[in-house]
């Protein structure tokens, strides 16, 4: 009879769930090439959402909404991983206009420019718009590559706690990326404002910045690759 009434309760919360899973897979998409179909995204999710049915221990303090958004997010880009669309060009690009930018950064002191970044990757402007534009999907999972994985985030709410030294390592790593991202131009920090914790889409922030939403795109990608080259020693 426990089984049973415990079986029921989890089915409750994953019908209560679904359009978190539905939300959190759509929002991805906004940035994702039309070859990722929002079905298997949405799979994936639930498979992360029934596994955060199973595993959430109230003790933790996180709510399981909070919790849950973690584990579903985190399927799903498991699933972008494990089919990795993106060209090996398109990975080796994004990794030279990481390095571009950091060493012009370090070297002026300052936000490295467009048209320094272009012209120390002897392209043009409009080439190197290109390039982030194309990039774009592949840095959905920039943060995870900076070290903020979905699986370590989760962890300060599951059994398998860090320990003190890796802790007191990642709350720095916090510290300095949310320096990084206080850093940022202007106008990319909006941006990553806006995606991140208003969670609005590409489209929307676009109205919202009166520019295309390939423009948005574009600042996006800069803003995630900035970031890489800044906190680099993270890696």
């Amino acid at each position: 009879m426990y089984n049973n009434t415990k079986l029921s309760s989890r089915e409750e919360v994953v019908t209560k769930h679904a359009p978190l899973v539905k939300r959190i897979a759509y929002h991805l998409m906004s940035r994702l090439p039309p070859c990722v179909q929002a079905d298997d995204l949405i799979q994936a999710g639930m498979i992360g959402l029934l596994e955060a049915s199973r595993n959430y221990d109230v003790t933790q303090g996180a709510s399981f909404e909070t919790y849950a958004g973690i584990r579903i997010r985190g399927a799903m880009l498991d699933e972008i991983r494990k089919n990795d669309w993106a060209p090996r060009s398109v990975h080796r690009k994004a990794r030279k206009v990481a390095e571009a930018v950091r060493i012009i950064e370090n070297s002026k002191g300052r936000d490295a420019r467009d048209s320094e970044v272009a012209e120390v990757l002897q392209m043009t402007v409009e080439e190197y718009h290109q390039v982030l534009q194309d990039a774009n999907g592949y840095l959905v999972m920039s943060f995870d590559d900076l070290g903020m994985d979905d699986e370590a985030t989760a962890a300060q709410f599951a059994d398998k706690s860090p320990g003190i030294l890796e802790g007191l390592q990642r709350e720095d790593f916090k510290k300095n990326l949310a320096e990084a991202i206080a850093g940022l131009p202007e106008r990319e920090r909006l941006v990553m404002a806006l995606y991140y914790d208003e969670e609005l889409n590409l489209r929307e922030i676009g109205s919202v910045l009166g520019v295309s939403e390939s423009r948005v795109s574009q600042i996006h990608s800069q803003a995630l690759i900035r970031l890489q080259s800044r906190l680099s020693q993270w890696k």
